[in-house]
């Protein structure tokens, strides 16, 4: 894949070590049991990035948007990472809360994950909403609960990315 001179100019001068937010949404999950929160924390700091802090919160609009407001205006933080609730059963509330707070949609964080996925499992892709955003200068992506979707986000796109991605949102 070949960059162009403009792309790998800014990546150049994107911060190389970012600070985040992981939250985990879920009814059920606990730290010992959150294998999706735990690799998204896993994969940044092996990365040398920070992680600034993380929860577990119930897939409740409410808690979610007063947690996301007070994560993406904390001084200091990059971006909120979030896992679960993408889905489409009745409790999956992830995608409402988030895209109604953002301030610029990403639409091809979510295209991309979903092309991505589809070569992994399929049509079941069509099922998963993840999204991304910015909410003022702070980057939000939301991924699946599995650790493989997880995985897959973090690897391919995210880590990637990250970095010129907070540069641009700064600007």
């Amino acid at each position: 894949m070949s960059v162009s001179p403009s792309t790998q100019q800014h990546r150049e001068q994107a911060p190389q070590q970012l600070s985040c937010a992981v939250v985990t949404v879920s009814d059920s999950r606990t730290l010992e049991s959150d294998t999706g929160g735990k690799a998204i924390v896993d994969l940044l700091e092996s990365s040398g990035h920070k992680v600034l802090r993380r929860e577990i919160i119930p897939d409740e609009p409410e808690k979610m948007r007063e947690l996301i407001q007070q994560l993406a205006t904390t001084a200091g933080n990059d971006a909120v990472l979030m896992t679960g609730g993408t889905g489409v059963t009745s409790r999956d509330q992830t995608y409402e809360t988030v895209s109604a707070l953002l301030t610029k949609h990403i639409p091809g964080y979510g295209e991309l994950f979903r092309q991505l996925s589809y070569a992994e499992i399929g049509p079941a892709t069509m099922l998963s909403r993840a999204t991304g955003g910015l909410i003022g200068n702070c980057v939000l992506l939301t991924m699946p609960g599995s650790p493989a979707g997880v995985r897959l986000a973090m690897e391919k796109i995210i880590l990637p990315e990250l970095p010129h991605l907070v540069r641009e949102a700064r600007r």
